[in-house]
C-alpha cells in the first residue's frame, strides 16, 4: 500500500509541474458552469443536478476504511490512520478521528444545501415533463432527509436548514432539538413517498419503498434507549449532566407512542416489499444457508449466487466496473475485495473480523458458542450459524484460487492464518499471516479475513484489474423485518417478533427460537449483530440500545491457530489444512499491537471540530467534549 501512495503522490507533482508549464488551460470557457435558469428550463440538467446531490452517497459504506472499524466488528490493520484517536476514546474538539464523508459535519450540510437548491427550484422548473419534475423532487426531499438522518446519527441534533443560504446572510444557526429533527427528517420523507408513488424505480436511486423504509429507521432510532430522557439519566452520568439533555433526547413524553409508530412504519415497509426468502416454515439445509447469505452480500450483482437475492435491496449504491474516479486513491467500491481481502492474495486485510465477533455466531443447533466446552475450543469452526461461512474467511477455509505467483504455495486454496508444524522442529508460516513471504505488511492482526461483500466468483483475483460491481446495502428488507421484531419486543408483541426472527434464521438454515422476555430481546440483538454485520449498523445500534461499554469497550480478540503434526506423521513437500495429520491448537489473545480500546460515555457522538463551532458560535458542543 505505502508503494502505491508514493507512486499516486509522485504522479500528481508530475502533473502539477506539467499544467504548470502550460498557461492555456487556464483561458479556456469554464464548460462544466451552466446557467440556473437553463439548469431548471431543462429536465436533463435537473436530473444531472439531482446525481449531484447522489454523490454526497459517496461509496457507500465501500471504503477503505470501514466504520466497522469503531465497534465490536473489525481491526483496521494499517496504523497511523488516525482511527485509535477515537477507539482511544481520545477524540476532542482540537483533534479529531477519521471521519467518513459520509457523514462528516461539513459536507453533509453541502449535500443538504444541493438539496435545498434542489427544492426550492424544481416546483417553479419550466420544463414540461410534469412526471420527472415530482420525481426529482421526491428525490430531493429524501436525500436531504438521508444526510439530516446520518447528522443526527453521529451528533444529535443539529442546526435544521430548509433553504439555500445566499451572499452576506447570516449563517450561524442554532442545534434544533432531537424531537424537532425528527420531525424535520419525517416530514420529508413523507413528502418524498407523495412524490415517488407509483414512479418508475431505478437501482440506485431512491423510492418511495426506500422512504418509508428511512422513516421506519429514524423512529425505531427514536423510540431506543438513547433518545429517551429518563432512561439517559439512569444509564449514565455524563450524559445525564450535559445542559442540552433536549439536542440528544426526549426529555420527557410517551415513549410508548414511539414504539408503537415505529413498529407501524417498519410493517408497512414489510407489507409493500417483498424481500428474499422470507417466507420460509422451516430451515433451509446448512449449505442453502450459506449460499443464501452469499446471494444476499451480492446483491444479485455476482456470477456467484442466486440474482433473485437483488429483491432484498432497497436503497442500495450501485457501481460500474468502468474505469472512473473510483479506480484512484483511495480505492473503494469497486474495489472493496483489494482493500479487505488476504494478503497471500496481494490484498490488503484491511478492516478484519475480531474473535469477539466470530465468538457471537451460535451454534447450528442455536446454542451459544463457548471457549469452556472442550468440544468447541477442539474445532471453534465446526458446526456455527451458515452466516459464519459466508462472512468470515479462517483458517483452513476454502477460497479462490491463488495468483500465479502464489498458486505453487498453496494449490487447496484455502485460507492460512496459521502456523504449522514442519516436522523438523521449525514452523511454517500461514501464506496469509503477517509473517509470510507474501507481502506480510498487508497481513491480518486478528488471523481472520472478511468474505462478506467480496466477489467469490473465481475469475475476480481482487486486484485493480479485475474490480468487482457488488452494490452497497444502504438499506434492505431484513433490516426492516429486525426492526419491526424490535419494536414488537418493545410493545409486548413477542409471538409476532419470533415469527420475523424465525424467518429470518429459516432462510439462514438456523432452529426456530421460542425466547421470551430478556432472554428474546438479546436473541433479537444478536440476530441483528450477525445479518447486519459491516452494513454500519452495529455502531448506531450498540449506541441506541446504550450498550457500546460491553462491546467496544471489551478490547479486540484475536486468534493465534498453531498445528502440530501428530505422532509418527510426516510433513507434507506443501502444507494443506488436514485434521489427519495435524492436531491443531486454537488460542484467544488480547490484541493490542495496533491500538487499545477504551470506552468512555463521550464517544456516544462525535465532537465538533473547534473551527466549526468558532465558525458558528451559535453551536453547543456534544456531551463530554468541550468548549
Amino acid at each position: 500500500m505505502k508503494n502505491i501512495k508514493i507512486k499516486a503522490s509522485l504522479f500528481a507533482i508530475l502533473m502539477a509541474f506539467a499544467l504548470s508549464c502550460d498557461k492555456e488551460f487556464l483561458n479556456t470557457k469554464p464548460l462544466d458552469k451552466i446557467s440556473s435558469a437553463a439548469t431548471w428550463g431543462d429536465g436533463a440538467l435537473a436530473e444531472a443536478f439531482i446525481f449531484n446531490v447522489y454523490s454526497f452517497l459517496g461509496y457507500g459504506g465501500f471504503e477503505e476504511q470501514a466504520l466497522a472499524a469503531y465497534t465490536d466488528e473489525a481491526m483496521f490493520t494499517h496504523a497511523g490512520r488516525n482511527i485509535n484517536t477515537f477507539t482511544e476514546g481520545t477524540e476532542s474538539p482540537n483533534n479529531l478521528a477519521w471521519e467518513s464523508d459520509t457523514y462528516k459535519w461539513s459536507t453533509m450540510y453541502l449535500a443538504i444545501r444541493q438539496a435545498n437548491v434542489a427544492i426550492e427550484n424544481l416546483p417553479k422548473a419550466t420544463f414540461s415533463d410534469a412526471t420527472l419534475k415530482e420525481k426529482l423532487l421526491g428525490e430531493a426531499y429524501f436525500l436531504r432527509a438521508y444526510y439530516y438522518q446520518q447528522l443526527l446519527r453521529f451528533y444529535g441534533g443539529v442546526p435544521l436548514i430548509s433553504k439555500a443560504y445566499g451572499l452576506d446572510e447570516d449563517y450561524t444557526a442554532p442545534r434544533n432539538t432531537y424531537d424537532e429533527c425528527v420531525k424535520f427528517i419525517v416530514s420529508d420523507l413523507d413528502n418524498a413517498i407523495k412524490k415517488l408513488d407509483g414512479k418508475t424505480l431505478t437501482p440506485g436511486r431512491t423510492s418511495k419503498l426506500a422512504a418509508m423504509a428511512l422513516k421506519a429507521r429514524v423512529l425505531l432510532y427514536a423510540a431506543s434507549d438513547l433518545h429517551d430522557g429518563p432512561t439517559v439519566k439512569a444509564k449514565s452520568s455524563i450524559l445525564a449532566s450535559y445542559a442540552n439533555l433536549d439536542l440528544i433526547a426526549y426529555p420527557s413524553g410517551d415513549r410508548a407512542a414511539r414504539w408503537n409508530a415505529a413498529k407501524a412504519a417498519a410493517k408497512a415497509v414489510l407489507d409493500a416489499g417483498v424481500g428474499y426468502k422470507m417466507n420460509l416454515t422451516a430451515p433451509v439445509s446448512a449449505e442453502e444457508g450459506k449460499n443464501n447469505y452469499i446471494s444476499i452480500a451480492m446483491g444479485g450483482q455476482s456470477a456467484v449466487g442466486d440474482a433473485a437475492a437483488a429483491s432484498e435491496l432497497i436503497f442500495q449504491r450501485t457501481h460500474t466496473a468502468l474505469y472512473t474516479e473510483e479506480d484512484n486513491w483511495p480505492l473503494g467500491g469497486i474495489h472493496y475485495g483489494i482493500n479487505n481481502g488476504p494478503n497471500g492474495y496481494h490484498n490488503w486485510a484491511g478492516n478484519t473480523p475480531i474473535q469477539n465477533l466470530v465468538d457471537d455466531y451460535e451454534m447450528m443447533d442455536g446454542t451459544k458458542f463457548s471457549w469452556s466446552n472442550p468440544k468447541h475450543k477442539a474445532a471453534p469452526y465446526d458446526d456455527r450459524d451458515p452466516r459464519f461461512y459466508a462472512t468470515v474467511l479462517y483458517d483452513g477455509a476454502s477460497w479462490k484460487p491463488r495468483p500465479s505467483d502464489v498458486a505453487g504455495l498453496d494449490p487447496a486454496n484455502q485460507i492460512q492464518t496459521g502456523y504449522y508444524d514442519d516436522g523438523k522442529g521449525g514452523k511454517i508460516n500461514g501464506i496469509d499471516t503477517r509473517e509470510s513471504t507474501v507481502e506480510n505488511w498487508n497481513g491480518s492482526r486478528t488471523h481472520y479475513y472478511t468474505r462478506k461483500f467480496i466477489d467469490p466468483n473465481p475469475a475476480l483475483a481482487d486486484n485493480q484489474s479485475s474490480a468487482q460491481v457488488i452494490p452497497w446495502p444502504f438499506i434492505r428488507y431484513t433490516e426492516m423485518a429486525l426492526s419491526y421484531a424490535e419494536a414488537c419486543i418493545e410493545t409486548g408483541d413477542e409471538a409476532e417478533a419470533l415469527k420475523w426472527i424465525n424467518r429470518i434464521r429459516f432462510r439462514a438454515g438456523m432452529p426456530a427460537v421460542a425466547d421470551k422476555g430478556t432472554a428474546l430481546r438479546d436473541r433479537l440483538r444478536n440476530e441483528r449483530r450477525v445479518e447486519l454485520v459491516y452494513e454500519e449498523h452495529r455502531y448506531h445500534d450498540a449506541r441506541r440500545w446504550m450498550i457500546p461499554a460491553e462491546t467496544v469497550g471489551r478490547g479486540i480478540k484475536s486468534i493465534n491457530v498453531d498445528a502440530k503434526l501428530k505422532a509418527g506423521a510426516k510433513a507434507p513437500a506443501i502444507y494443506k489444512y488436514d485434521r489427519t495429520l495435524y492436531d491443531y491448537t486454537y488460542t484467544v489473545e488480547d490484541n493490542t499491537s495496533n491500538e487499545t480500546r477504551k470506552w468512555t460515555d463521550k464517544m456516544y457522538y462525535r465532537a465538533l471540530s473547534r473551527d466549526e463551532v468558532k465558525r458558528n458560535p451559535k453551536l453547543v458542543q456534544n456531551p463530554g467534549h468541550t468548549q
